[in-house]
């Protein structure tokens, strides 16, 4: 699976970057996703920083 980060809709919470930093990162006021397959160990965290987005601002592709 793989995440990415609408930096449109992104707020800069950061609530991703503290229950996944393996995967997101904060790039000026935006999150990121690092461009990488997201290690199976990561998936449970990645998904639930999906899920936590307050505004939803975290894609899933699997």
């Amino acid at each position: 699976m793989r995440a990415k980060v609408d930096a449109d809709v992104c707020t800069g919470c950061e609530l991703c970057t503290q229950t996944c930093p393996e995967i997101f990162f904060m790039q000026g006021d935006v999150a990121v996703a690092k461009n990488i397959e997201v290690p199976s160990e990561q998936e449970d965290a990645c998904r639930q920083a999906a899920e936590e987005c307050p505004v939803e601002a975290i894609i899933i592709e699997e």
